[in-house]
């Protein structure tokens, strides 16, 4: 139940809504101030470049390390664990719920949290005089754009500028490889994220988007979120690969080792082919910069023949 409450919570951040782009600014500001648009639509103003930054996800723990802002990082929620260096910061509260109190003593001029936090906790943590920018990224562009808005809200914006183009160039090269693939070569991919019972993605998630992108089709596209499936649903479809979405612990090991041995998967095309593998769940789970990495390695499992070409 522990894990599956993890799953819950990790997906809920990934599955709400699109993403806006940074307003230009606006002329009422004070001078000096920054003036945001943020992925919930909401326009924030920063009085001055901040330099003590609370996040609420990994996800933006990720994005704000990725920028350089390591010594401006004074608090993180739970399962912050990438790069390693955030190990080392202090984890102030839950990723939900959330432990105002905590995060208040931290003293932030700049919080940012993630959509599950923005109908509670934002107006909670705005009435005591704290600055929130929401990020909320539902694909692979949505997440450049997050990483924009953290850039202009943190005076990094030429840091971000080069992330994104960096990986923009590494999202194209995959796309140049895989856009000759005839239908016949577009695998069916069966995603794996838990295993009793067993639950997939639908069309609208991060890592449906990116299969696609690496060349695949995902079984259950045909479906919304992350939908429990049946296994005569799954055999009926024929998986030709098999990912499951693993960590690091012994629960999630336990579905890659469901998918191994489950004595009816044996007859599916991904088994009998030897094209079940696991993949670090964090890469496509995560709307950060290592979403590009997922995408890389997604196109490892399944396009061996043609990754090699990415390096």
């Amino acid at each position: 139940m522990k894990r599956l409450l993890a799953i819950a919570l990790c997906l809920i951040c990934l599955a709400l809504p699109l993403a806006v782009a940074c307003a230009d600014g606006d002329s009422s500001a004070p001078t000096g101030s920054i003036v945001i648009t943020d992925q919930a639509g909401r326009v924030v103003t920063l009085d001055a470049v901040p330099q003590r930054i609370v996040s609420l996800a990994p996800s933006n723990t990720e994005i704000l390390f990725a920028l350089g802002l390591n010594d401006s990082i004074v608090g993180v929620s739970e399962y912050s664990d990438y790069p390693p260096e955030a190990l080392g910061k202090d984890i102030i509260t839950k990723f939900y719920p959330l432990d105002i109190e905590n995060i208040v003593a931290a003293e932030p001029d700049l919080v940012m949290a993630a959509n599950i936090h923005k109908d509670e906790y934002v107006p909670q943590m705005e009435s005591l005089g704290l600055k929130v920018i929401v990020l909320d990224p539902k694909t692979v562009d949505e997440v450049m754009d997050a990483i924009a808005i953290a850039g202009e809200a943190t005076g990094t914006e030429d840091a971000a500028s080069q992330l994104i183009e960096d990986m923009q160039a590494r999202v194209d090269a995959v796309q140049s490889l895989v856009s000759g693939l005839s239908e016949e070569e577009i695998p069916r991919v069966f995603y794996v994220i838990w295993h009793d019972p067993p639950m997939t993605v639908g069309n609208d998630t991060f890592q449906s988007e990116v299969i696609r992108l690496a060349g695949g089709q995902s079984m259950f596209d045909d479906l919304s979120g992350y939908p429990a499936v049946d296994l005569e649903t799954i055999l009926d479809r024929d998986p030709q690969v098999i990912v499951v979405g693993s960590g690091h612990d012994v629960e999630k090991d336990e579905v890659f080792e469901w998918a191994m041995n489950e004595s009816r998967l044996q007859d599916t095309e991904a088994a009998s082919e030897g094209r079940i593998f696991k993949i670090d769940a964090n890469l496509v789970d995560r709307p950060g910069p290592r979403i590009v990495d997922g995408i890389e390695e997604m196109l490892r499992l399944i396009h061996p023949e043609l990754a090699g070409e990415t390096e």
